[in-house]
């Protein structure tokens, strides 16, 4: 499966820190090495910005220049996207590396996902039609499809919000639906199976890197100002309160916060429910082959 990473933060920052590790597991701590990318709304002084810097690589995120670049340029943002792949649908190729983009009521919107879909082929009539081959891009395009058709005009945060929860249980049924979206003025994140986030504000404390042997005191990085949501797949330090998401929670973080919290459950279909089991039956067999390792 792929991981996550997002933040939506009060004031314009960097998510140098947390890409630092999360990087890694593109390949070095972990095997998700068939592509990456990551998505910047470029703030416009104090305010988010609707315009996105895009970085997208069909090689490691622990070996790409591009990702070594970005570790060392520290692009200041409130709502960030990014993401590391083990492609389970569709080549390893630059067309099928997440975050993908999209324009919708004249700002970008930013989508990554972790999880497959089954038998998901809706009908496509818009203008939002897949590059790529994954279903991640597929579900993409469907959802800011049935966005534009259930506003007239550009919606708030919270009708966004009202309309997702009704729109994503649709999706999900048909397997594990992990992701982050944004539009810069907002970050929303749903969780099937594995997401998890934290609140850093002040007073900063000193964190201790999962995927780095790093520590690093928040309080030399950010101000009595400052305030960030960080949301990921799994915890990127040893030392904070991650919030495990619940299955079927939605949650929309403005201005550093969660906003709004739903609970949208989903049926799965039969074949995303045989797929679920037979993914658990394959964690548990890798976790008693790991136990059985360690006891010998």
């Amino acid at each position: 499966m792929c991981q996550l990473l997002g933040m939506n933060s009060h004031l314009p920052a960097s998510l140098t820190l947390s890409f630092t590790g999360f990087s890694q597991r593109g390949g070095c701590t972990d095997h998700h090495s068939d592509g990456w990318g990551i998505a910047f709304f470029e703030s416009e002084g104090d305010q988010p910005g609707k315009a996105a810097r895009h970085f997208v690589d069909k090689e490691s995120a622990s070996t790409s220049p591009i990702a070594k670049m970005l570790k060392s340029y520290p692009i200041k943002s409130h709502n960030v996207v990014a993401h590391v792949r083990k492609a389970t649908v569709g080549a390893v190729t630059l067309e099928n590396c997440h975050p993908f983009t999209r324009e919708l009521w004249g700002r970008y919107w930013v989508f990554a996902h972790n999880g497959d879909l089954k038998e998901f082929n809706p009908r496509l009539h818009g203008s939002f039609k897949p590059v790529g081959s994954t279903d991640s891009e597929l579900a993409f395009c469907w959802l800011l499809q049935e966005l534009n058709k259930s506003h007239v005009k550009v919606p708030t945060v919270e009708e966004l919000t009202r309309t997702l929860a009704e729109l994503v249980p649709q999706i999900a049924k048909h397997g594990t639906f992990n992701f982050l979206l944004s539009n810069g003025q907002a970050l929303w994140a749903h969780a099937s199976t594995k997401l998890c986030y934290v609140l850093r504000q002040h007073p900063f404390p000193e964190v201790q890197l999962k995927d780095e042997d790093m520590t690093v005191d928040l309080s030399d990085l950010n101000g009595p100002e400052d305030r960030q949501v960080i949301v990921v797949t799994e915890p990127l330090t040893t030392n904070e309160a991650w919030v495990a998401m619940e299955s079927g929670e939605l949650q929309a973080f403005v201005d550093g916060i969660p906003l709004t919290r739903t609970v949208c459950k989903a049926t799965l279909i039969a074949a995303a429910a045989a797929a679920a089991a037979q993914r658990e039956a394959e964690e548990a067999a890798k976790a008693a082959a790991l136990a059985a390792s360690a006891a010998g």
